[in-house]
């Protein structure tokens, strides 16, 4: 039997976190870029209602998509990675079970998706080399089953953490309006480099109005920040994907470079300030998305918005500020180095 390789917590961390990221881009980004598009072809076709649900449901095995690429990370053959990718899948959250069947819900909760993973990597290269002829029987039913089964027994107490998110956010609404929309601003712009889904936490609290414009525009500010630093030092590829709504593939930098978060929030609170300024609003469904499909700034300009002023709020304020923060902190302060924007991927 050849010598087992042996990995220390960090190894775990990092070797989850590098599938997580690339998943959630593998996973997302199809309907980041063509989702809109197709929703607004459908009057021209039927073609596109079905090409416009391909990539709406494609977001829904992201689950199972990061499980699959974390087992790759641990060298896992391919039996050993889909049957990961199922428990992953299995204890998301991305379904519910009804009278009716089960329905997909989303993405589920990647926090949970996450340790799930890393519990069902450890458990199969736990049961390696000891079932024998019997592995391809037992191997999906301890970790795709029996792993996916803990997933899902551990997904209520894991989504605790998004509720206290959600419930500490909520209570920024009660504060003055510009503090509210700043805090707000700053939030999300956070969460949307961090496992916990923006979206989600939207719509749970039920943020509207200049809550959910302030919203949609801190998530809009830490994207400027990602694409103006990946710039300097990613591939194209990788600048467009962030672009495009693949933020979450940069949680691995805030993991390894928690610095990367100064220019973000501080672009936030000067975007939250434009919020304020410019009167954005958007409603509990679009506050999560930022520019991403146009979704914020369209519906901030059919709640009334002036297009000049949403342009403004979406467009000049987090991307002019951000190259202005970014230079202030990276080339006069030197408070960080290009490297923290390097993308670090599932093959590392």
């Amino acid at each position: 039997m050849e010598e087992r390789v042996k990995y220390t917590g960090k190894d775990y961390l990092n070797k989850v976190l590098g599938g997580t990221a690339s998943g959630i881009v593998i996973g997302l980004i199809a309907n980041a870029i063509l989702g809109s598009v197709f929703k607004a072809l459908i009057p021209y076709g039927s073609i596109f209602v079905l090409l416009s649900s391909v990539v709406t449901i494609m977001q829904f095995i992201t689950p199972a998509i990061i499980g699959v690429l974390v087992a790759t990370q641990f060298k896992m053959n391919g039996m050993e990675s889909v049957i990961v990718g199922a428990a992953a899948f299995l204890g998301s959250g991305a379904y519910k079970v009804t009278e009716a069947g089960v329905q997909l819900v989303g993405i589920g909760d990647l926090i949970n998706v996450m340790l799930v993973s890393a519990i069902a990597v450890f458990v199969t290269r736990l049961l390696q080399s000891r079932l024998g002829s019997l592995t391809l029987i037992l191997m999906p039913i301890i970790v795709g089953a029996g792993v996916g089964t803990i997933g899902l027994i551990m997904l209520p107490y894991v989504g605790m953490i998004t509720s206290s998110i959600g419930e500490v956010i909520n209570s920024f609404t009660t504060l003055q309006p510009l503090l509210m929309v700043i805090l707000i601003s700053v939030a999300f712009s956070i969460l949307i480099i961090s496992p916990i889904s923006t979206v989600a936490i939207g719509i749970a609290i039920g943020v509207a109005g200049l809550g959910a414009g302030a919203a949609a525009v801190g998530v809009t500010a830490c994207t400027a920040i990602l694409v103006i630093g990946s710039l300097r030092i990613n591939q194209s590829g990788t600048t467009l994907a962030i672009l495009l709504g693949a933020m979450k593939m940069m949680i691995p930098n805030l993991i390894k470079h928690p610095k990367i978060m100064i220019p973000v929030v501080m672009n936030a609170v000067v975007s939250g300030i434009g919020v304020y300024i410019l009167t954005i609003h958007g409603t509990p469904q679009t506050a999560g998305f930022g520019i991403v499909g146009l979704v914020g700034p369209i519906q901030a300009f059919n709640m009334g918005t002036g297009l000049l002023n949403v342009i403004l709020a979406y467009f000049i304020i987090p991307f002019v500020g951000g190259f202005i923060i970014d230079r202030i902190c990276n080339k006069f302060l030197h408070i960080y180095e290009d490297e923290i924007f390097k993308f670090i991927p599932a093959s590392n």
